[in-house]
């Protein structure tokens, strides 16, 4: 097979950190490679420098031989390389063709020919097997199929090479086989595909060859065939890690959140969460499961005070918080994890040491009277950082240049820290390391042992599994099942994900 791309001893520094050292990559053509290594190992900052965000301290690019200069993007995809990003650069508003021809827009005079750009969408559907609507509104569609359409607007600009920059970490497990298959139809056309994961099932079966990284520094190379998770693990955080959860037996007491024949409605003025009822008791980790799209995303919403609710209530420690502000909820002892961090969880723009301060500018020790405490402030978000392992190279670097791992660490460890007695729990490890996301689960288990009611909110069935005392699974925003741990299989759940009540 040959050697499509070629990266030579490329070095990368921002400010004090070593992102990239003396690296090496190589990608034969139609071949699927994994870059794997813990958050801020600098997979992809290496791949950045590949697509022309960034540039390399030193080192050379070379494709069939002949080395490139890439200074930006558009040189990226002259060459023929392009990436899907791990938050997509969609336009919501926009239909499907409307994305997919962005920026290389097919014209009829001086307008856009919609006409044309419906059967461009067509075509590269019909020849990749997508299921989309040229039509549909990208706000509209599940996250997999949001995908589907970054990875069509590279097809259409004829990428040879295409980086997924964490592919699966927002998707169920029936999209991640559909990627799975995307990937090997797109292999097969001689395409090559760069993969970054964290997640080691996805590297052992979607890959021909891998590569792992850890603090900057290449430690391995590998077939997939001549890998095991054991060796993965050693070569990623430099040490072998028990990847099973202890969860010690640990009796539950009295209710802290009730929802009662809770109903929400979504913009459309459809039902989105309907007669749902939920019991979440002091001491236990309580599971939501479900395909994406089947309410949960609203249910949080609405518990956390974001989403109005259209009937039913929600009671937490006993007081009724239906109509309560999210800033009361909080007051009320609720803590969430947000589901997207970037619309929920922090200001990008703004330091960690600022960002401490959402949810928690109201109280000591970061309220002073009427003024914010930094000091007091800067001290906790320290403790936070090293604590939680979050790799930064200050408190007050902005979060936006923080992996997005560490992004989620520090999240974490911001809402497990305020004071609390519910924590909300969404997608809690998605898109972190193997090592952070042990922690992340010692840390859920942890806030079970201290009578804390835990709502675990995950895609990853292997996660809820792992963790809760109970699993409910939604179905149209129902609940089609509830099972106890003891009870509770991967075939089990995954009927009721599809709304299969029984057997059959």
């Amino acid at each position: 097979m040959l050697t499509e791309l070629r990266m030579q001893k490329i070095n990368k520094t921002f400010a004090s950190v070593r992102a990239n050292i003396d690296v090496d990559f190589d990608l034969k053509k139609g071949e699927t490679h994994v870059l794997i290594g813990e958050n801020g190992a600098g997979k992809t900052t290496l791949m950045n420098i590949l697509y022309g965000l960034y540039q390399p301290d030193s080192g050379t690019i070379s494709i069939d031989g002949n080395e490139i200069k890439i200074t930006c993007p558009a040189d990226s995809i002259k060459h023929g390389i392009g990436m899907v990003h791990q938050h997509f650069m969609l336009v919501e508003n926009f239909s499907v063709a409307e994305n997919v021809v962005l920026g290389n827009e097919p014209r009829k005079g001086r307008k856009l020919d919609r006409k044309k750009a419906r059967q461009i969408v067509r075509d590269l559907c019909a020849r990749y097997q997508f299921n989309l609507d040229p039509d549909m509104l990208i706000s509209e569609l599940s996250v997999g199929k949001q995908q589907k359409v970054e990875i069509l607007k590279l097809l259409y600009r004829d990428a040879d090479i295409l980086i997924l920059d964490e592919p699966t970490a927002v998707l169920t497990p029936t999209e991640i086989e559909e990627l799975a298959n995307i990937i090997h139809t797109l292999n097969s056309e001689g395409k090559s595909v760069i993969l970054i994961t964290h997640k080691l099932r996805e590297v052992l079966t979607m890959s021909s060859r891998l590569t792992v990284l850890r603090n900057g520094i290449v430690t391995g190379q590998m077939n997939t065939t001549d890998a095991t998770v054991t060796k993965l693990v050693n070569m990623m955080v430099g040490k072998n890690l028990a990847l099973d959860v202890n969860i010690p037996y640990h009796e539950p007491s009295e209710k802290v959140l009730e929802v009662l024949d809770l109903s929400v409605r979504d913009s459309q003025g459809h039902y989105v969460v309907n007669n749902f009822n939920l019991c979440l008791r002091k001491g236990e980790i309580v599971g939501i499961a479900g395909v994406d799209g089947n309410g949960q995303s609203e249910l949080l919403e609405a518990l956390i005070g974001v989403r109005k609710i259209d009937s039913g209530r929600i009671i937490a420690s006993s007081a009724d918080i239906s109509s309560a502000t999210t800033l009361e909820r909080i007051s009320q002892g609720i803590s969430c994890i947000a589901e997207d961090r970037h619309k929920r969880g922090v200001i990008l723009e703004m330091p960690l040491v600022e960002n401490t301060l959402l949810g928690n500018y109201f109280r000591p020790p970061f309220a002073k009277g009427i003024r914010i405490d930094y000091k007091a402030t800067r001290k906790v978000t320290e403790d936070m950082v090293g604590r939680y392992d979050v790799r930064t190279p200050s408190i007050d670097t902005n979060i936006m240049w923080l992996s997005g791992g560490n992004q989620q660490k520090y999240v974490v460890a911001r809402e497990i820290s305020k004071p609390h007695c519910i924590l909300l729990a969404a997608q809690p490890t998605r898109g972190v390391d193997i090592g952070a996301k042990q922690f992340i689960h010692e840390q859920l288990v942890k806030e079970r042992g201290e009578d804390k009611g835990v709502l675990l909110v995950s895609t990853e069935l292997d996660e809820i599994l792992a963790l809760s005392d109970r699993i409910v699974v939604m179905y149209k925003g129902g609940v089609s099942g509830e099972v106890t741990r003891c009870d509770a299989n991967e075939q089990l759940i995954g009927r009721l994900m599809i709304g299969q009540h029984e057997e059959g």
